[in-house]
């Protein structure tokens, strides 16, 4: 199967000069496509050198590495979505500008593929924060006081660091994921068309591959997370945290983590949840002065007569209940 990789840009000047190489060097890629965000420093640059400084490497290859340049400033998914339309591979890899993959990385991922139902596959990520190595990469959640709360997933039956869970049972699937990263993660073309892609509605950041991963699981397609798949995430030098504000960042993640229930959830028990403890979360904000929740509410509000045309079709693919779904990854 030919794959493409599509790296979503924005202000990664350094960080492409760091990782983009090592890109180039992983096997079993056909094309990379770096789609710029209408970036304000020299990104586009950096990646033109790197296309001269890794000729001989391309050209042997037959390795195509191109830049794609939005005139203004679109968001994470439109950016990604742009870029999954101009590549040509049957399989798309997902990669963020702070992730460094490692050469090999893509060799215990393809047979997945055979199987027609798998849509995407999810790799451990190699999270450097503080003094820690946090392993992540396969995702959990359950439904609480009205939301979906996601969290980190163990990912072996050794792994119990940063909040991730102690296996339950003496057989734990640590394949299984609620969710593919958007920004180290495999997926199929082809039924990523058929889903629509990522939300822009989620722009400029955060829950839309949460989003993605969920209408996937819905359509009774499956999720996979590869621990033996294997990336370097540095996320406290991505453009979200270094650009952006906290309060900003925070009102966003709110805003579109409601978002994702109105778009989404269809089962009787967890709308009810939602309508009842939906005032409770905003009096407890007021009380608190917890504003970015409440600016996120509104957010949402002011959106939400495109939000509801959007969740009619996401309800035409719907094949699988939300219980059914939750069920399989409690924490």
């Amino acid at each position: 199967m030919k794959i493409s990789v599509v790296i979503p840009n924005y202000n990664g000047e350094r960080l492409l000069k760091i990782n983009l190489p090592q890109v180039l060097n992983c096997t079993h890629i056909s094309e990379v496509i770096v789609v710029d965000d209408a970036s304000t420093d020299e990104s586009v640059k950096e990646v033109q050198n790197s296309s001269r400084l890794n000729r001989d490497k391309i050209q042997n290859e037959q390795l195509k590495l191109k830049i794609i340049t939005n005139e203004k400033n679109l968001g994470f998914a439109s950016t990604v979505n742009r870029g999954v339309k101009e590549a040509s591979g049957e399989l798309i890899v997902l990669l963020n500008t702070d992730v460094c993959p490692e050469p090999k990385f893509l060799e215990t991922v393809i047979s997945y593929f055979n199987n027609p139902k798998v849509f995407a596959v999810g790799f451990l990520q190699k999270c450097k924060e503080g003094s820690q190595i946090i392993l992540r990469g396969r995702g959990i959640g359950r439904f609480q006081r009205g939301f979906l709360i996601h969290s980190r997933g163990a990912t072996s039956d050794k792994d119990t660091s940063d909040g991730g869970r102690v296996p339950s049972s003496e057989v734990e699937d640590f394949r299984k994921t609620l969710w593919v990263s958007g920004g180290a993660g495999i997926f199929r073309k082809k039924i990523w068309e058929s889903l629509g892609g990522l939300n822009p509605l989620y722009n400029p950041f955060y829950w839309e591959d949460i989003d993605l991963s969920y209408r996937a699981l819905k359509a009774g397609y499956d999720l996979i997370f590869e621990s033996k798949s294997i990336v370097n995430h540095y996320q406290q030098e991505g453009a979200i945290k270094s650009i952006y504000s906290p309060f900003y960042i925070k009102t966003i993640a709110y805003r579109n983590q409601i978002l994702f229930i109105w778009l989404n959830i269809t089962d009787f028990s967890y709308l009810i949840q939602h309508l009842v403890f939906l005032p409770f979360h905003f009096i407890k904000s007021l009380i608190i002065g917890d504003w970015a929740f409440i600016s996120g509410l509104f957010l949402a509000i002011q959106i939400s007569p495109l939000v509801f045309v959007k969740r009619k079709g996401n309800i035409k693919l719907n094949q699988i209940t939300d219980v059914q779904i939750l069920k399989n990854f409690l924490d």
